[in-house]
């Protein structure tokens, strides 16, 4: 099977296999995804974020 029909075939297919076959290409490699782009991640996950007119406008605690 060609590159060509392999994207044919995962465009053919419904949005929620789609997404099955990419959640598998990403858990086999992810090393081309950069370590600050994860660690972004994680932290959103985790509530560690703040609101961007917040970060514009305030000053971080603790440094007044």
């Amino acid at each position: 099977m060609s590159v060509d029909q392999l994207i044919q075939e995962l465009k053919a297919l419904p949005q929620e296999q789609r997404m099955q076959v990419v959640d598998a290409i990403l858990s086999e490699d992810d090393s081309w995804i950069p370590e600050s782009f994860r660690q972004g991640m994680k932290d959103i996950e985790e509530g560690r974020v703040v609101d961007m007119e917040t970060a514009l406008t305030q000053k971080p605690p603790g440094t007044e």
